[in-house]
């Protein structure tokens, strides 16, 4: 049985101590700098070992395969060392503060032949997933645009930008439902909380040589919103990640210009058709996230969130900070980077079904 350690024991190392046990893994290590969160922890899950120094973690031989659930800033070194260690890596997004060290991570996980994941954990969502096959199946026609909004009040960090924190989460979702590399973004915020650092920001990105998204993300909302919307030539779909039964309404709504000819009056025609909610299952994402990582370690298969997804959306991130600090110019971005997993795996599916609640 693999072995798993967490370093991490802030807001989302807790959360992945608690789904690998309930998947019947051998969670026996957690690292944190605080002894008072470590404590936390073992309060519920009392087998665990813990410890202050990641490096014992790392030294450790019944360690397999080490999550990383940290401090952005230290995602790339705390990753580096693990990979050197001679273990697979899970580290929570982005991958990197920059796509030099994004890279190097990618590379040194691929030569020494250990699976290098990230984790984008809303494209392990069944609302996700239905959404990326509806638009692949071509129901929806031609993608015009995307919106995206995610919203809320908090939470701040003091390294990064809003952008930095949330729009990885968008980047990453499109990137898999279009199945297209971004080739261009453009971004303006403001930070009014904290000095210096962007608290509301507006992302616009090229999806292909037609697709627009627009991605609007802020810590400064009164309201938590998490909803996108796919507008397409035939039909448009709202994916609502805060609604409980209905993530996911498909609206048979559009509009189309008349015949062309020469004679009578331009008219659109307008369609305003049923509204269609699918059935999706009850899936936690981070458990089928958790469940994917061993999978990949087990039969060496190229995770959906892999080390070069993760370098992608470094990649468009780092774009997008330029234009933020250069009047909102559009930035040209290059995705061809290597093996881009823009299609998903064949197992996921699987993977989704017997994470089923």
């Amino acid at each position: 049985m693999l072995g798993l350690g967490v370093i991490g024991a802030g807001y989302w190392g807790p959360k992945h101590v608690r789904n690998f046990v309930g998947l019947g893994a051998a969670m026996d290590w957690l690292a944190d700098t605080d002894p008072g969160r470590l404590e936390a922890v073992k309060a519920n899950y009392p087998h665990l070992r813990t410890t202050t120094d990641y490096r014992e973690l790392l030294a450790a031989r019944e360690v397999d395969a080490v999550v990383i659930a940290t401090p952005v800033a230290t995602h790339a070194e705390l990753a580096e060392a693990a990979l050197r260690a001679g273990k697979h890596v899970l580290v929570e997004k982005p991958l990197a503060q920059s796509s030099a060290a994004a890279r190097k991570l990618v590379e040194l996980a691929d030569a020494r032949g250990l699976v290098l994941m990230v984790g984008h954990t809303f494209l392990f969502s069944p609302a996700v997933q239905y959404l990326r096959d509806l638009i692949r199946s071509g129901e929806l026609g031609e993608i015009y645009y995307v919106h995206s909004q995610r919203l809320n009040l908090g939470i701040f960090q003091p390294d990064i930008n809003v952008m930095w924190d949330l729009a990885p989460h968008d980047v990453s979702i499109l990137m898999h439902l279009l199945g297209l590399p971004v080739t261009g973004a453009s971004a303006h915020g403001r930070g009014y909380v904290q000095t210096g650092i962007e608290d509301v920001a507006q992302v616009n990105l090229t999806f292909g040589e037609h697709v627009h998204a627009m991605i609007h993300v802020s810590w400064l909302d009164p309201n938590k919103v998490r909803r996108m919307t796919v507008v397409g030539s035939r039909k448009m779909v709202v994916y609502d990640d805060v609604e409980t039964l209905e993530k996911i309404r498909i609206f048979d709504k559009g509009v189309e210009p008349p015949p062309v000819s020469g004679f009578g009056e331009f008219q659109l025609s307008y369609r305003y058709g049923s509204i269609t909610v699918p059935y999706l299952p009850s899936v936690e994402p981070l458990r089928a996230e958790c469940q994917h990582f061993l999978q990949c370690i087990e039969t060496r298969q190229l995770p959906l969130t892999d080390g070069w997804h993760g370098l992608a959306v470094v990649r468009v991130l780092e774009a997008a900070q330029a234009s933020l600090r250069d009047s909102s110019r559009f930035y040209e971005v290059d995705c061809t980077l290597g093996p881009l997993v823009l299609n998903g795996t064949a197992d996921l599916d699987e993977t989704l079904e017997e994470a089923k609640v």
